[in-house]
């Protein structure tokens, strides 16, 4: 399904006609599909070895189901199921209204958020949560690298600017995760940072985001 609102966006006050949308070059990049076809096979690759023990540690941990699964927003508002590794408690959503939100706008962040289990902290903090997500990646809902893909509750607040981070894939990884991680708290910034990937992209581009990626990830830069 595509989200209404989105389409909204296109349409002219003055003569209520759509616009064409024009899409962002990196959408129909035969480079980019390659770099994500064979990231994301290294991806379920490193998946199957770690798949058994972080199954175990999750179920050690928490007893209850060893994946998180979300509705997620993506390219041009097409929505999409995406799996994690289950981070949190069981009822982890029910609870969230006793959790503050350290973040500003439509972005929810919390340092020492309770729900969070001791494995989940480290699955965080390493990525590895995100593993599963290689396979969007794999049937071309996400790419490797693009915008975090929003949430039902953010994108009801969303306005046309807000809109534009989904003239993308949504991705694995992007300018928020090697410019500041969870080090960044402002939604503004967040969206300052997916519009400048778009004016910035060019087929090479992604690759050097992911070697950025995996520096961040292995010297822990502004993870929790």
């Amino acid at each position: 399904m595509y989200h209404i609102p989105f389409l909204n966006i296109f349409q002219s006050a003055s003569t209520n006609n759509l616009y064409e949308i024009q899409p962002h070059p990196s959408v129909n990049s035969k480079f980019k599909r390659a770099l994500d076809i064979i990231g994301s096979l290294v991806g379920l690759l490193i998946l199957a070895v770690v798949f058994i023990p972080i199954a175990i540690a999750i179920k050690i941990d928490n007893p209850g189901p060893i994946f998180f699964t979300q509705e997620r927003y993506g390219l041009y508002g097409k929505t999409f199921r995406i799996r994690k590794f289950r981070s949190m408690v069981v009822d982890a959503e029910q609870l969230k209204t006793l959790v503050k939100n350290e973040s500003e706008g439509l972005i929810f962040k919390s340092k020492d958020d309770f729900r969070v289990t001791k494995i989940g902290r480290f699955l965080r903090s390493s990525s590895l949560d995100e593993l599963p997500q290689f396979w969007n990646v794999f049937v071309g809902e996400m790419s490797l690298v693009g915008t975090r893909p929003p949430t039902e509750d953010e994108v009801m607040h969303y306005n046309q600017r807000h809109w534009q981070r989904l003239d993308v894939k949504p991705g694995l990884t992007g300018e928020w995760q090697v410019n500041g991680r969870s080090q960044i708290t402002d939604f503004e910034s967040v969206v300052d940072l997916d519009l400048q990937y778009q004016k910035k992209w060019y087929p090479m581009y992604d690759l050097l985001v992911v070697f950025k990626t995996i520096y961040v990830i292995f010297a822990r830069i502004g993870a929790y």
